[in-house]
């Protein structure tokens, strides 16, 4: 197995962390709206700290891979994501976990950045939309052990043994990074040159747009993790089976998400494989609130409607020169950051105020439309850039 196929792997077991961390509150929700009597809009906030850092830390993440390696950044960003599970899962009040879940989301934020990063090193010009569809698939094989995991725990220990199981993984992630993980050479070369600042303006209009297909089909899919298995208990199905279906998209997507990317790579038509994977969300969403088979729209949702997820992170890769990734990567997620941060609360506020709960999964599904005209603009632009060029 070539060496960075091997780095892949390495960054894929470390990844599944953030996943799993950031399902704790998800699935507890229930058990924290009884021990601390919150409502679905203070959940969905709870839901969205864990990107508000993102908004404030994401270029001073990106500047600091001036002056710390990849490998320390990404670790310490696990190390984080330990701590603020740690820090809610000991809380006594709803206050306690929002700021677990700050510490958390910091984390999160610089272990994505930099595996990101890390990721598009070693796959520049080789199969990049591959490695990215099967990184980011980690993140969904996190939740997937969560919605399963988190749901058992709570119900057989309690809640809190959700966020401490989670920390402990993210822990030894952080040990697995620290230990393992080397750049590329070509990587190193630019470290020691010292990684440039700054991105020209079509650079910085193609990385804002990559950011908002990004952010645009992350909450998209958050909402539905938070709001689908509510939408199953009220027809009648039970909580633990209820998580146990909608869990099923996160596992199948995690053949999907690569199967995509492989399909991207040697048709040469991205866009044609995205603009069917997003109907196919949309499609398995709205089939999700009839009288059908739930099981076959999670099926659906995962084998079709998530597989693209690796096209649309490569984008970032695309967006911006090499030697300025690492700063590129923080224009990046401040904007996907800027999405995701406002999403969960405003589907929360729609739950409240409507009482239906299918009305946040209608807001998913406008979400995953959108992300299709997002990507169409970012190759619009890309062409003409070749049409310059040329």
């Amino acid at each position: 197995m070539a060496i960075r196929w091997r780095i892949l792997l390495l960054l894929f077991f470390a990844r599944v962390g953030l996943g799993l961390q950031f399902q704790t509150l998800g699935s507890v929700s229930n058990n924290l709206i009884e021990a601390f009597g919150l409502d679905y809009t203070e959940i969905g906030t709870l839901i969205g700290l864990f990107m508000l850092p993102g908004l404030f830390l994401a270029i001073p993440a990106g500047l600091s891979g001036r002056y710390f390696s990849d490998r320390v950044l990404g670790g310490g960003g696990l190390l984080l994501l330990a701590a603020g599970g740690l820090l809610s899962g000991f809380a006594q009040d709803s206050m306690l976990v929002g700021f677990g879940r700050l510490v958390s989301g910091a984390g999160f934020l610089f272990s994505t950045l930099y595996f990101t990063k890390m990721t598009a090193d070693w796959f520049a010009g080789k199969e990049i939309a591959t490695a990215m569809s099967i990184l980011v698939m980690s993140w969904p094989f996190g939740i997937a052990i969560g919605q399963i995991g988190h749901e058992w725990l709570a119900e057989t220990v309690g809640w809190r043994w959700a966020f401490l199981t989670a920390s402990s993984y993210c822990a030894i992630g952080t040990l697995a990074i620290l230990s393992f993980y080397r750049p590329p050479l070509e990587a190193a070369i630019t470290r020691r040159d010292q990684p440039a600042i700054g991105l020209s303006r079509r650079e910085l209009g193609l990385t804002l747009i990559a950011a908002a297909a990004w952010g645009l089909f992350n909450a998209a899919y958050v909402i539905y993790l938070s709001f689908s298995p509510l939408m199953l208990e009220e027809n009648g199905i039970g909580a633990v089976e209820a998580a146990a279906i909608i869990s099923v998209g996160s596992w199948v997507m995690i053949i999907s998400g690569a199967a995509c990317g492989q399909l991207a790579d040697r048709s040469g038509r991205p866009g044609i494989v995205l603009t069917i994977c997003m109907i196919g969300a949309m499609v398995a969403l709205a089939l999700l609130a009839g009288d059908g088979n739930p099981l076959f729209s999670s099926l659906l949702f995962g084998l079709i409607g998530m597989a693209p997820a690796g096209i649309i992170m490569a984008l970032a890769g695309e967006a911006m020169r090499p030697d300025r990734r690492a700063f590129g990567m923080g224009i990046f997620f401040t904007g996907y950051y800027a999405i995701m941060t406002v999403g969960p609360p405003i589907a929360g506020w729609i739950y409240d105020r409507s009482g239906n709960v299918f009305d946040p999964i209608i807001m998913s599904i406008a979400l995953f439309g959108s992300v299709i005209f997002v990507y169409g603009m970012f190759r619009l632009i890309k062409s003409s850039e070749k049409t310059i060029l040329a």
